[in-house]
């Protein structure tokens, strides 16, 4: 078969269809004379930030936020119920919102959402100190559990205060600028017949370790993310970690309740108390008052002493119960008690015996001897 090139028929037919123009490329016969072609030169395209496990966080600050989201999706947190006994290895306070645990013990965490996520959302713990004067300063382990053998197994980064259990798809990240480190864990739908995802965490060093938390309170703070780093929801809570949870927790408790009801005696008696007290200041009158308004003015009295306050408020209550009775009545009450008493003494004068010697001989009374 000869080629279509050579054929005289394929070319008249291929100039019948596409007219020729001369020393001009057919790329460019088309395009206007005002069009540049370096303008696709110029284009760049940006590729879409996809977190790498190993890799470093997105960006944070230097002060983060542990105010709680719940966010268009309602992300919560709960945990376990538990007890107060002293073989209890975690346990949570309501009341408190802190969580009490032992080093290197397992303390389940449930995620719970009301709407689910978009795909490939994560899980983020980060630990910041909970006081101002530290919250910039990065959490860390202490050097001598750091350097221990014993809970340094693994890849994991032996400075992690905060590590997951039983995933191995977590990513312990460090941030490049500040250095705050954090765990992140893909999120998991909650499996049928179940409304949370649990991720379980090991806090891995005490609370009171020289060189690294040092007795200061610290707050784990739990943020529902995309893979771009858009926050979703933010929850926070305190963690303890200690020898015995559940007598920190009681203890604690305790303290808590009797602060609260201390407050609200103080608030109660704040509240009833300037009904009662008198002040010595008396304001200004431009001109003289009748003897009628006189009477009407309001004082206030400042008290030291919870029995002194006692004891002027019985006298004023008094006072303002005989404004109400009529002087008509206070005269009669005043003329009857003072005629009640002077009988009184008649009677007791009469009938007076002595101490001592022998007993007075009443009328018609017979002594022993007749």
């Amino acid at each position: 078969m000869n080629d279509q090139g050579d054929s005289p028929d394929f070319e008249d037919l291929w100039n019948s269809i596409v007219p020729p123009v001369a020393d001009v490329p057919w790329e460019t016969s088309y395009l206007p004379e005002s069009f540049d072609e370096q303008v696709f030169e110029q284009l760049q395209v940006s590729e879409p930030y996809i977190p790498t496990l190993g890799g470093g966080s997105p960006p944070c600050s230097a002060v983060p936020i542990t105010t709680d989201y719940p966010g268009e999706h309602d992300f919560q947190l709960s945990f376990p119920q538990s007890s107060y006994a002293k073989s209890v290895t975690c346990t949570y306070s309501t009341d408190l919102n802190k969580l009490y645990c032992q080093l290197a013990k397992t303390c389940p965490v449930h995620m719970v959402v009301g709407q689910p996520p978009p795909p490939g959302s994560v899980l983020r713990a980060t630990a910041v100190y909970k006081k101002s004067e530290h919250v910039a300063e990065v959490v860390r382990r202490c050097p001598h559990h750091e350097r221990t053998p014993g809970n340094n197994d693994g890849p994991v980064p032996p400075s992690h205060l905060i590590r997951v259990e039983g995933n191995p798809r977590a990513d312990y990240q460090q941030d490049l600028n500040i250095g705050r480190q954090s765990v992140v864990v893909p999120y998991e739908q909650p499996q049928l017949g179940c409304g949370h995802t649990t991720t379980l965490y090991n806090y891995m060093c005490n609370s009171s370790c020289m060189g690294g938390m040092n007795r200061r309170a610290i707050l784990m703070i739990v943020t529902l993310e995309t893979q771009e780093g858009l926050v979703l929801g933010r929850r926070s809570f305190e963690v303890r970690v200690c020898a015995c949870p559940g007598r920190d927790r009681k203890t604690e408790e305790t303290n808590f309740r009797k602060i609260q009801e201390t407050k609200s005696s103080v608030k109660a008696t704040a509240t009833a108390a300037p009904t009662t007290k008198r002040s010595l200041k008396e304001a200004p009158q431009a001109a003289a008052q009748p003897e009628g308004s006189k009477k009407e003015e309001i004082f206030k009295l400042e008290v030291r002493g919870r029995e002194r306050y006692e004891m002027l408020k019985k006298i004023n209550d008094s006072l303002e119960l005989n404004d109400l009775v009529p002087s008509s009545d206070i005269e009669k009450y005043r003329q009857k008690h003072s005629s009640k008493g002077g009988n009184k003494r008649e009677r007791d004068g009469c009938t007076m015996e002595p101490k001592r010697g022998k007993r007075r001989l009443v009328k018609e009374e017979k002594s022993d001897s007749d």
